[in-house]
């Protein structure tokens, strides 16, 4: 009896080991790793901090521009209210530290890491779709010729939300923030293509005469040298044009370094992959910074693909790394 009494209380004690360790690992500030989110209300900062919150390691919060992306961003990704934090950093004055010494709101203080996904979005002319579909009779006639030519679509972006202010001017701002706030570690999503001035991406928000707010690229790759010297670790992913392919997804992430994936007949990479790499960031790095490229490659048959973390941890033993010597003039 004396003895399946001690066997009984041997077990229960396990079992309270056991919850108060699950316990801990759920508690924000305590085991977890508390990680901001920027863009968080976006397509893929959206699925980044989905999978954050979904990891016992993570302490994720949500930073959003206002109410109405709060509202997206729940009815996304189902979080808490108190998930989320609604200010913009652009409006925050770092320099007049005696006036206000504590210009973020005290829901981001102890972050560890943060995960920059914003980025200028273009809007479609309704005028160009107009004009594309009146030539579809044309060049359905036309062997040669697609039905739709969509390099003859136009794209605009939204007045002061032009991709030097919120490619450059607001994630500078967002990686003065990291290091005002102690962040140790930035992970940023740009773009793959930053070293061709001539790039398509740079077109849009430019007329005819190659006037107007464009360069996007250009002045994403600005934002990321100013994070490059900033002192703080860093993790730039260079991503190729962005999918949302059905589940299960069969690609293999490729990485690389100074558009050389540029070459490959497919340059695209899921959005989700893309996140799964932001997240191995944070727990696979071991403190190095890199930069590289990612794409995805279809698998064949029965291959496997690797994890974001195996791929990552081998690429950082590759020891290479963007190099941003190379690109265009006045960078």
């Amino acid at each position: 009896m004396i003895r399946s009494i001690a066997l009984l209380l041997i077990a229960l004690a396990s079992q309270v080991q056991v919850e108060a360790f699950q316990m801990q690992m759920n508690m924000p500030g305590m085991v977890s790793k508390k990680v901001i989110v920027t863009g968080a209300a976006g397509r893929t900062g959206s699925i980044v901090f989905s999978l954050l919150n979904k990891d016992p390691r993570f302490d994720a919060v949500g930073l959003v521009r206002s109410e109405d992306s709060a509202k997206k961003l729940i009815a996304k990704t189902k979080c808490n209210l108190e998930e989320i934090v609604v200010s913009d950093v652009t409006q925050m004055e770092f320099e007049k530290e005696a006036e206000n010494p504590h210009p973020w709101p005290y829901a981001l203080d102890g972050a560890e890491a943060m995960v920059i996904c914003t980025s200028a979005v273009p809007q479609i002319s309704k005028v160009s779709i107009i004009k594309a579909m009146l030539k579809i009779p044309i060049n359905i006639l036309t062997p040669t010729k697609k039905s739709i030519n969509f390099r003859d679509l136009r794209f605009k972006y939204k007045p002061g939300q032009y991709p030097e202010m919120v490619d450059y001017v607001g994630q500078k701002k967002q990686i003065d923030l990291a290091k005002k706030m102690g962040v140790k570690h930035v992970v940023l999503v740009s773009s793959m293509g930053g070293l061709d001035e001539n790039n398509f991406l740079n077109q849009i928000g430019k007329d005819k005469n190659g006037e107007g707010h464009g360069d996007i690229l250009i002045w994403k790759r600005k934002a990321e040298r100013y994070l490059c010297l900033s002192g703080l670790q860093y993790t730039i992913l260079h991503p190729g044009g962005l999918v949302d392919p059905p589940e299960p997804n069969k690609m293999e992430l490729v990485l690389d370094v100074d558009d050389k994936l540029m070459q490959n007949e497919k340059k695209s990479i899921a959005r989700t992959d893309v996140a799964k790499l932001c997240i191995a960031a944070l727990t696979e790095s071991g403190g190095k910074s890199v930069s590289f490229d990612c794409i995805g490659r279809q698998l064949e048959g029965e291959e496997s693909a690797k994890s974001a973390e195996e791929t990552l941890k081998a690429f950082l033993n590759e020891g290479k790394t963007c190099d941003y010597t190379l690109g265009p003039k006045g960078m």
